[in-house]
C-alpha cells in the first residue's frame, strides 16, 4: 500500500469537492479544476477531507499516490495557486507584457511574443530580468514555465538564456581555459 495514497486530504474553507464517479470536480476561490482518475480507484468525501481507496492488488500502489498526489494539488491550486519564477541572463535580454502576453527579447532577430493558454497569466518584474508563471493548474503552470525554458536555454559559457530561479547551471571553461593553452609557444 502506498504511504502518499493513503494520507487524508484534508480540503481547506471554502473548497468544495464533487465526485462523479471516475471523475472529480474542485472548485474553490481561485477557480475550478476537473480531473478523471484511474477507474480502479474510488473516492470519499467525508467532512471535507478527500480519501483515494485503491484495489488490494500490488499493481495499483504507485498509481495510488499518484492519484492521491494529483488531487492535493488540485486542491492547493483552487486555493493558493501555483507560481514558477524564471530569469533572463544576458545583455539586452528582457521580457515585457503587452496585455496579457508575454514579449521576450533574447538577442534573436526578432522578438518573441508568447500567448498564454486560458488559466495561466504572467507578471513581469519592474526591471524585465524576472518573470513568473501563475495559475490554478500545478502541471499547465509547469509546462507552460519549461516552454518558456527552451526558446533560449542556458548556455554554459556565459550562462546567457531562460532558467529556473536559483537554478544551477553548470559552466565549461572554454577555449582559454584549456590546461597548458596559455603557455604553449611554438
Amino acid at each position: 500500500m502506498s504511504r502518499v495514497g493513503r494520507a487524508p486530504i484534508v480540503l481547506p474553507k471554502g473548497v468544495q469537492a464533487k465526485i462523479e464517479g471516475s471523475s472529480i470536480t474542485i472548485k474553490g476561490p481561485k477557480g475550478e479544476l476537473r480531473r478523471e482518475i484511474h477507474p480502479a480507484f474510488k473516492v470519499e468525501l467525508k467532512d471535507g477531507t478527500l480519501t483515494v481507496i485503491a484495489p488490494q492488488d500490488s499493481l495499483y500502489d504507485a498509481l495510488h499516490g499518484l492519484t492521491r498526489a494529483l488531487l492535493n494539488n488540485m486542491a492547493t491550486g483552487v486555493t493558493n495557486g501555483f507560481k514558477r519564477e524564471l530569469e533572463i541572463e544576458g545583455v539586452g535580454y528582457r521580457a515585457e507584457l503587452t496585455g496579457k502576453n508575454l514579449v521576450l527579447s533574447l538577442g534573436f532577430s526578432h522578438t518573441v511574443t508568447i500567448e498564454p493558454p486560458s488559466g495561466i497569466s504572467f507578471v513581469v518584474d519592474k526591471n524585465q530580468r524576472l518573470f513568473s508563471v501563475e495559475g490554478v493548474d500545478r502541471e499547465a503552470v509547469g509546462q507552460m514555465a519549461a516552454r518558456l525554458r527552451t526558446i533560449r536555454p542556458p548556455e554554459p559559457y556565459k550562462g546567457k538564456g531562460i532558467h529556473y530561479l536559483g537554478e544551477h547551471i553548470r559552466r565549461k571553461a572554454g577555449k582559454a581555459g584549456k590546461v597548458g593553452a596559455a603557455g604553449a609557444k611554438l
